[in-house]
């Protein structure tokens, strides 16, 4: 697959939501691939269409770019076309604070904006229905809960990491 594909070539062409399905190794490989491109051309559209700078682009893509290849496709192994907004609140409130060494609400809130702009990008673009994108932001929106969930990780004593891990699972 050519590293990167026509700008000209509208995205429901260039990236099919079957192509982002994944029961094998072969095909979260090629959906983790398609991922980075389709964040590469959101970044670009940014600058190009909406007037955005290279480096806040590229810090919103990042951003994205976190939740959707480290936790959706590399952990859930789930379509990004098909993703349910609940996978956002146990990024964020769980799996998100347990596997970063110093977890914290500003960088949280980083990702929460770019996956946000990026799903709001994928409906203009026609990838997912509307309500999905507003859904996210919605989700986004939890900042308190959010803080709490960091504020409460960080205060675990003894065994109180079951009874944390019960308040946002991030099970199916």
């Amino acid at each position: 697959m050519p590293s990167s594909l026509p700008t000209d070539l509208p995205l429901s062409e260039a990236f099919p939501e079957t192509a982002f399905s994944i029961t094998t190794l072969e095909d979260e490989i090629r959906a983790d691939r398609l991922c980075h491109q389709l964040l590469r051309r959101f970044a670009a559209d940014l600058v190009a269409t909406a007037g955005f700078d290279p480096a806040a682009a590229g810090a919103l893509a990042h951003g994205a770019d976190y939740f959707l290849r480290e936790f959706v496709i590399g952990d859930r192994h789930e379509n990004i076309l098909q993703l349910q907004p609940r996978r956002l609140r146990q990024f964020a409130g769980n799996w998100y604070i347990v596997r970063n060494l110093e977890p914290n609400l500003n960088e949280l809130l980083a990702i929460l904006e770019g996956v946000t702009v990026f799903y709001h990008y994928l409906a203009e673009q026609g990838l997912v229905p509307p309500p999905l994108a507003a859904a996210f932001s919605t989700e986004a929106g939890a900042v308190e809960f959010f803080r709490d969930r960091i504020d409460a990780f960080w205060a675990i004593d003894n065994d109180g990491y079951s009874r944390w891990d019960r308040t946002c699972p991030v099970g199916d």
